[in-house]
């Protein structure tokens, strides 16, 4: 599994995490809709620490700079 995420996209993913498990756990957000949030927000903080997202191979992205080869 190679990288493709950089640490902006890391921080950024990060931090929408953080403010959906705050609103989530103090009501703010609920129910069903709010359980889906909470799982895409768990994916976030599991896609920021591995540095890989899977979707951005499906689409041919990359947000972290391009190692060069010597």
């Amino acid at each position: 599994m190679k990288k493709n995420m950089g640490n902006t996209d890391k921080i950024i993913r990060f931090a929408i995490a953080i403010v959906v498990g705050i609103l989530f756990f103090t009501g703010t957000i609920s129910g069903t809709f709010g359980i889906i949030l909470l799982v895409l927000a768990g994916v976030f903080v599991l896609t920021s620490l591995v540095s890989f997202c899977p979707l951005y191979t499906i689409f041919g992205l990359r947000s972290c700079p391009i190692e060069e080869k010597k």
